[in-house]
């Protein structure tokens, strides 16, 4: 009986380690990003431990300045990517977090060149497939909303998501209000662009 036991678990673990780790299930924003009234707060480290999904860098005539006037770094956790690419939609809980950094720019070797000179606040988004939190003006069409400026990281200035937040997400609403064409990870699953 011993020997059957211990044959067994020879056999689990040479089957684990043959088939790589688990990825497990997506851990949900609302895990420990949502409390029971469905204000949002940011999470720790999210730089380093979640999956890097592009950045966008927002034209310098906005800022009647040369170069490039704000960079937005957007992130998700680790799973969110490879549920999207075989659903293509993102999972109840995902948490997209757009990092909003100001720039600065300077004449380098390589030529004017503009690099992010700090992080002027946090954009936050969190998938809601079940409509939890109707009567809270921070969650609607399907997706909760919350803007955090970088001296005040645990308070969100936004109070109406359609009045704060929605106006700038128009154009992608036929893509679940995101803009996916600026996330080839997304949509291209890892084809090369042409």
């Amino acid at each position: 009986m011993k020997i059957r036991i211990l044959a067994g678990l020879l056999v689990l673990v040479l089957v684990t380690s043959c088939t790589g780790p688990s990825q497990g299930p997506i851990k949900s924003g609302y895990d420990e990003l949502v409390d029971a009234a469905g204000n949002i707060s940011l999470p720790d480290n999210f730089q380093r431990n979640w999956t890097f999904l592009g950045t966008w860098a927002i034209d310098s005539t906005e800022a009647q300045q040369n170069g490039v006037a704000g960079f937005h770094n957007v992130y998700t956790q680790p799973g969110v990517v490879d549920y999207f690419q075989d659903n293509d939609r993102f999972p109840d809980g995902a948490v997209l977090i757009k990092e909003l950094l100001s720039t600065t720019t300077a004449s380098m070797t390589t030529g004017t060149v503009s690099r992010a000179a700090g992080i002027d606040g946090w954009f936050v988004m969190v998938k809601d497939t079940e409509q939890r939190f109707s009567g809270n003006p921070l969650w609607g069409d399907g997706w909760g909303w919350a803007l955090f400026n970088a001296d005040q990281p645990t308070s969100t200035v936004t109070q109406d998501y359609k009045a704060d937040c929605l106006g700038c997400h128009i154009p992608a609403r036929d893509d679940d209000w995101v803009y996916l064409s600026g996330y080839p990870m997304l949509i291209d699953q890892g084809q090369p662009s042409e």
